[in-house]
């Protein structure tokens, strides 16, 4: 028994993968990478292991998907071998004797790839029937479709190389294999040394028919045949690389058509295969120089940032970022300047014509007034804000949205709230929409997470710039443009639109005002983007004397960059900017001087209370006088309070963390308490006539929750759609259709 498991720890298979994690530990943090994605501990709030469970092409989850997913694991793992082939191969010269030799390495340095394969089925499987619904065959045909794309690049790999030793051993016959002398005591066919010390030991291998065969013994052969073998498989191993890479930039090119748009999860491990073969790379030629180099090219491409011979930051689409143009000043003095009493006074008068153009459509003397306030939270708060308006248009007889004269908050509610101001526009325009219909929900609710990350692999990471235009100005094409399409195309193209086509329109108060927010990270300002002119929100109201006169905590996009044609801005980018999820989208960087970058809305006012409400404080006086007050809806995709989520320390480790992490995770808990203080605040300034009804997202079990990314699996819809009618929301339901007959009277 001891001589057994003697054998079968120097063997050739489980030496290997001691090998791996003694000498070239960079090479497996890919792996550790792909065995977070599928357990769903790795960039878990991302949403990727969705896209490594449940993979998407075309729209659908079927064996197509699952096949080219299948198909890119293959590719990596086939990378792994190849890279750790050029790596380790000089150091075990047996293979250079035995017939077929990357087929023999393949096959025992496959441990680690079996476990992931086992480990992912295992997931897929469990995955797919929980949290995507789906039938134990249509499981099985996942299943059979990865397992078919696996098995094919793996079959065409093998293929090339067993004509790549076909062409080798040809090429052998005018080599000299005369032996070496053999020196005393070593065994070099057994023992792997490094620097004087052993590494490993190797006594067995699997062969091609997986039977377990001794080493030979090759210190007759001469170091000259032996690594000329080596050589032709190393350029063999990097031809295929670039084959790979070359793969990947046409994807980036022909990314505009559908057929093209590969699952996220197929890209990115494609992308992982390169890198493994970059980082290889770096470690055999460079070996010891290899982190100074890593160095010094950093310092390189942030010296080609700084002198603008790269540009790697994304724009707003339709703002003018001509040279020729002067930039905008972002300085206290010229903040100063947009917020001047003259100017406050005369976008107040401006947005008060607003206010009655809305008054007079209403059809009585005194209307109320609602402001929808939105929540962020990606995908599934998109969801749920549609589901909710869906709901309370139903309620007061199909006009919600004549009513509403202002909606405000952050990222993915703000998405479902644009797409449903669209439809009801489209409808009171005469075309034949159903604005309570389900299709709609389905819409919002498709994914965006794959083309993103699709994009951000073949566009962002690969392939050379491409353009495309907004009007006369031009653009790259990168993951945020992908991000734009698809949602144009999930929306129905009702959003593909530029603000000027709809300044008249709300103008008009035909449709309710929509202020979409930004972070400006320079400063924590807010950036507030409208079709409205807004110096009446740069700062809080109130007694001046009791702030800094130059200093506005908000900025008015528009009036800030009133040369670069702010009016020419695409819709669809106001809400990217307004839901920049970081890392899954860019900042936007903008035409300023100093240059400024924006971020999501949520790291600032994730609930779009604070705009509401100092709106409401600065037209307090004329609410007063037209209306019998406003009702603040406001759908949130979270009930808040800090109950269910506490910031506990379960490890010795997080009391070292726990200080560094407080504020992100109590982040939108301590934006809660804040809002709590405004609202009563604003209770105050409206006696009785201000009311706030809220909506809550709340699951029906914790594991079913929805998680915060731009992707929903079949399950988490279901729960989003139930949460519609829990009691806390149904009580929210009552108290507005009370509200609308309060407001009749």
């Amino acid at each position: 028994m001891k001589q057994r498991l003697k054998a079968i720890f120097y063997s050739f298979a489980v030496q290997l993968v001691l090998l791996h994690f003694k000498k070239f530990q960079i090479l497996l943090i890919f792996w550790l990478a792909l065995f977070g994605a599928v357990s769903g501990n790795f960039m878990a709030s991302f949403g990727v292991d969705s896209l490594y469970l449940s993979p998407e092409y075309l729209g659908s989850v079927n064996a197509i998907s699952a096949g080219i997913v299948g198909m890119s694991v293959g590719i990596f793992i086939m990378s792994w071998n190849i890279t750790t082939f050029i790596l380790f191969c000089r150091h075990f010269r047996f293979l250079a004797t035995t017939t077929r030799p990357f087929l023999k390495y393949c096959i025992n340095n496959a441990v680690i790839p079996l476990l992931f394969l086992v480990f992912y089925f295992v997931n897929a499987v469990d995955f797919d029937l929980h949290k995507e619904l789906l039938s134990v065959s249509e499981v099985m045909t996942l299943v059979g479709g990865f397992l078919m794309g696996l098995v094919l690049i793996i079959f065409l790999s093998l293929a090339y190389f067993f004509g790549a030793d076909i062409t080798i051993a040809r090429n052998m016959i005018s080599l000299d294999p005369s032996p070496m002398a053999l020196h005393r005591g070593v065994k070099p066919y057994i023992v792997l040394n490094s620097g004087g010390s052993r590494l490993i030991k190797v006594t067995t291998y699997l062969s091609g028919r997986l039977n377990v065969k001794a080493v030979r013994d090759v210190t007759h052969y001469s170091k000259e045949f032996l690594e000329s073998i080596f050589s032709r498989h190393h350029f063999a191993a990097v031809l295929s690389i670039f084959i790979a890479f070359v793969f990947l930039m046409l994807v980036g090119f022909l990314l505009d058509y559908e057929m093209f748009k590969l699952p996220a999860a197929a890209s990115i491990t494609i992308f992982f295969a390169i890198l493994v073969s970059v980082a290889g790379a770096f470690s055999y030629f460079l070996q010891s120089w290899s982190v100074p180099f890593a160095v010094v090219l950093i310092i390189v491409l942030n010296l080609l940032y700084r002198y603008g011979v790269i540009d790697p930051t994304n724009k707003a689409y339709g703002l003018n970022y001509s040279k020729e143009i002067q930039k905008a000043a972002y300085t206290s003095a010229n903040l100063a300047a947009l917020n001047t009493a003259e100017r406050v006074t005369a976008d107040s008068l401006r947005m008060v014509q607003v206010l009655e153009n809305w008054k007079r459509r209403q059809g009585v003397e005194k209307p109320h007034l609602y402001i929808v306030n939105v929540s962020g939270g990606g995908t599934r708060s998109a969801t749920f804000t549609m589901g909710v308006m869906q709901k309370l248009d139903s309620i007061c007889g199909g006009q919600l949205m004549r009513k509403t004269f202002m909606i405000t908050g952050a990222s993915g509610g703000m998405l479902g709230a644009a797409y449903f101001r669209a439809l009801s526009r489209e409808r009171d325009l005469g075309k034949p929409i159903r604005l309570q219909d389900p299709v709609y929900v389905d819409d919002i609710s498709k994914d965006l997470l794959n083309p993103t990350f699709s994009s951000f692999v073949a566009r962002d990471l690969a392939a050379p710039a491409q353009k495309f235009q907004v009007g006369e100005y031009e653009y790259v094409k990168d993951r945020a443009y992908s991000f734009e399409q698809q949602l144009n195309k999930n929306t129905r193209y009702l959003l593909d639109k530029e603000f000027s086509a709809l300044a008249k329109e709300e103008q008009e108060a035909l449709m309710p005002t929509m202020i979409f927010n930004s972070v400006i990270t320079r400063d924590g300002r807010k950036m507030l983007i409208s079709t409205h002119p807004l110096s009446f929100l740069m700062k809080p109201s109130g007694d001046p004397r009791l702030q800094l006169p130059t200093d506005p905590d908000a900025v008015d996009f528009a009036a800030l960059l009133s040369r670069q044609d702010p009016m020419n801005l695409r819709l669809l980018t106001a809400l990217r900017m307004n839901a920049t999820f970081p890392y899954v989208l860019p900042n936007v960087w903008l035409p300023t001087d100093p240059v400024i970058d924006v971020m999501d809305a949520g790291l600032r006012d994730n609930y779009g209370i604070e705009t509401a409400v100092r709106f409401i404080h600065v037209f307090r006086n004329w609410i007063k006088e037209n209306t019998t007050g406003v009702t603040l809806l406001q759908i949130k995709d979270r009930q808040g309070g800090g109950w269910e989520h506490p910031f506990e320390s379960k490890a010795v480790s997080e009391i070292v963390t726990k200080p560094l992490l407080l504020l992100q995770l109590n982040w939108y808990k301590m934006q809660q308490y804040n809002h709590q203080d405004q609202l009563g605040m604003v209770s105050d300034l409206l006696p009785g006539q201000f009311n706030r009804i809220s909506f809550h997202y709340l699951p029906e079990k914790e594991e079913t929750k929805a998680a915060l990314n731009f992707h929903l699996t079949q399950r988490e819809k279901v729960d989003i759609r139930h949460a519609l009618d829990n009691e806390l929301n149904a009580l929210g339901f009552i108290r507005f259709k009370e509200s609308i007959t309060i407001g009749a009277d």
